[in-house]
């Protein structure tokens, strides 16, 4: 993958820590010069991308609690791009961006290192059909912070639609 995340190095147990460590990055993404900087008109801003993750960390949050309480639980549809407008990203302050990635990283992790291996298989689909188990969640999740760090970090991610 272009982001090198490999999920074949991740168990269960390495969650928890893996998702605090992608997270680390956004402290200093989100506290640059040019934080509210759209590359070009189609390419989220560094701190549309940190508001983009804090509600990446929710979302994947509450799928989790309604794996481990529902019975096989439809996973709620969620418009990123609609997020980002209605929830106005490029306005938002990068500090409190960050701390609340921090805050919602913590809370996700503590979840996750909660999870048993037995429930770990528990399944949910998303409304496209896309089917998960609990771990396989996880290692979504993470590659979805993984691609999002690399996304600002690098002149390559840069060059790409949100």
């Amino acid at each position: 993958m272009q982001c090198g995340f490999d999920p074949s190095q991740i168990g269960l147990t390495q969650l928890p820590g893996a998702i605090r460590q992608q997270v680390k990055i956004w402290d200093d993404v989100l506290s640059g010069p040019a934080v509210k900087q759209r590359p070009d008109s189609a390419t989220w801003s560094p701190l549309e991308y940190g508001a983009h993750v804090r509600d990446v960390l929710i979302i994947m949050h509450q799928r989790l609690n309604l794996m481990l309480t529902q019975d096989n639980p439809d996973l709620p549809s969620w418009d990123q791009n609609q997020a980002a407008r209605d929830g106005r990203y490029d306005l938002l302050n990068p500090a409190l961006v960050a701390d609340e990635i921090d805050i919602e990283a913590q809370m996700l992790a503590n979840g996750y290192k909660q999870v048993t291996d037995a429930q770990s298989q528990r399944p949910g689909r998303r409304t496209d059909g896309s089917e998960f188990t609990i771990f396989t969640l996880g290692l979504y999740l993470l590659h979805d912070l993984a691609h999002h760090a690399w996304d600002v970090s690098t002149a390559e991610g840069q060059t790409g639609t949100n």
